[in-house]
């Protein structure tokens, strides 16, 4: 009656809300449904697209699985007591030992709801606290090698769209999202303006970068087909951050390198500045790199290796 009541009044239904009517209050399906509303105070809304499209799926996953489940019950006093219990959450977090990075997302993305749930009073406690994971030792995806950007300009040739998205990622050094919104219009008197977008972290930077000569021949020597960015598909679109990673992925093993992605070009952008002997800021200024500890390792592995060849050029002078 209350619907056909606003029907009347001329109100329309929040489409985010319909499913939220569908659910159970304090069951799983209902606290991840009010999680993922665009309506609601979660800080879901705020990460990155591809940040969001991988939470959601996982979120949709486990609601699958559990979704029916009470999270709580609540005794005559009005008293709560958490039925999902921290037990129950490192059982289900090592079932997926097997698969160390899913179990990262996994914990992290749930962290992130049942924290936000505990401090808007949808439940009683955080059963996530003290649950652990199988730690992931890596240093992330992997830097190119000088040889390795050799077999791919080799593989390439200048006036393929292989070669312009490549030199992109290695002359702005800039995530594969970003690349991806790239165009002319981009482009003032030389200098790149990038609005980055949002990091996992909530993050964004106004970037002005130089563009690089090698950059300005190979943009100049491409046919372009795209209207409002660079990089396009087969169909005349743009390619989306997950998309261009698997077409990327395709022209690097066809390049014999298997084993680095297009984010692995940022990172060389990194280690060559660093070792040209730029700072720390000025790498970042480039990048765009909301916290410098990344940054400073290639700064540090440089300046180590430049140290090195002093010290031993000292000792041969020294007759040593």
């Amino acid at each position: 009656m209350r619907a056909y009541a606003d029907a009347l009044n001329g109100t329309k239904a929040q489409a985010s809300n319909i499913a939220a009517a569908r659910t159970v209050a304090g069951t799983v399906n209902a606290l991840v449904v009010a999680y993922l509303d665009p309506q609601s105070s979660s800080p879901f809304k705020t990460g990155a697209a591809e940040t969001q499209r991988t939470r959601r799926n996982i979120l949709e996953n486990f609601r699958e699985a559990h979704g029916d489940k009470p999270l709580y019950r609540t005794d005559n006093r009005g008293h709560q007591t958490m039925l999902l219990t921290r037990e129950h959450m490192q059982r289900i977090i090592n079932e997926k030992a097997s698969t160390p990075f899913a179990q990262r997302n996994f914990l992290n993305t749930l962290r992130a709801m049942f924290k936000w749930a505990v401090k808007e009073g949808r439940i009683p406690d955080d059963p996530t606290l003290g649950v652990t994971r199988e730690k992931v030792k890596t240093t992330g995806y992997k830097t190119w090698s000088e040889d390795q950007i050799e077999r791919f300009e080799a593989r390439h040739a200048v006036g393929t769209k292989a070669r312009l998205a490549f030199a992109l990622l290695l002359y702005t050094g800039q995530r594969r999202s970003d690349v991806v919104k790239l165009g002319r219009q981009h482009i003032h008197s030389e200098t790149l303006i990038i609005d980055q977008g949002k990091t996992e972290g909530g993050e964004e930077a106004h970037l002005e970068i130089p563009v690089h000569p090698k950059l300005r021949e190979i943009i100049d020597a491409t046919p372009m087909v795209g209207v409002k960015t660079l990089l396009v598909t087969h169909f005349g679109k743009p390619y989306t951050p997950a998309g261009f990673g698997n077409w990327f992925r395709e022209l690097c093993n066809a390049a014999d390198c298997p084993d680095v992605s297009a984010h692995g070009l940022r990172k060389a952008t990194a280690r060559r500045l660093a070792e040209i002997g730029c700072t720390t800021n000025q790498i970042a200024s480039i990048t765009g790199h909301p916290s410098l500890s990344e940054v400073q390792r290639y700064t540090k592995a440089a300046d180590r290796k430049r140290m090195a060849r002093e010290a031993m050029k000292k000792l041969i002078e020294g007759g040593w």
